[in-house]
């Protein structure tokens, strides 16, 4: 298989068959905002973590022969904010806490595998819609999620 750009593909269900331009540019764009939702959704959950007097243990810590300008520069990226979270709540809270948590997860993991499957299309004009889609949405999303960080310590 080898990337095409062609107006002619079916998506995912057998009810999206898409066979003329407008209906390609109108999936390019649902797929775009599926990929914007998926890292919005990220950003969500990394923040709904946190919200709840989260520690967050560290996201990677450099092996020694790394210099030092290197380390600085992994403890900034947006990235290190996606570490795995320890909850020291109890209650009905933290186990609703646990319930949503669960359930974004399921959403992102299934909405992975739909923009995977959109990719595996080898449509030329669905591989840029979900690669802008995720530039957006990671350019939107994880500024803010700096932002609700510092609102959360004030």
């Amino acid at each position: 298989m080898t990337f095409g750009v062609f107006s002619s593909v079916t998506l995912l269900f057998d009810f999206w068959d898409v066979h003329s331009p407008a209906g390609m540019v109108l999936s390019v764009l649902l797929v775009l905002l599926l990929a914007l939702f998926y890292e919005v959704l990220k950003v969500w959950r990394v923040w709904l973590s946190g919200s709840q007097l989260a520690v967050r243990a560290p996201a990677c810590t450099p092996p020694p022969s790394v210099h030092s300008e290197s380390a600085s520069m992994l403890e900034g990226s947006p990235e290190t904010s996606l570490a795995p979270v320890e909850l020291h709540t109890s209650g009905p809270n933290s186990w609703l806490l646990h319930v949503i948590q669960t359930a974004l997860h399921v959403l992102q993991v299934v909405l992975g595998y739909m923009l995977m499957l959109c990719v595996m299309s080898y449509n030329t004009w669905i591989f840029l819609g979900v690669v802008l889609g995720s530039v957006l949405g990671y350019f939107l999303s994880f500024p803010l999620l700096d932002q609700m960080q510092s609102f959360r310590l004030v």
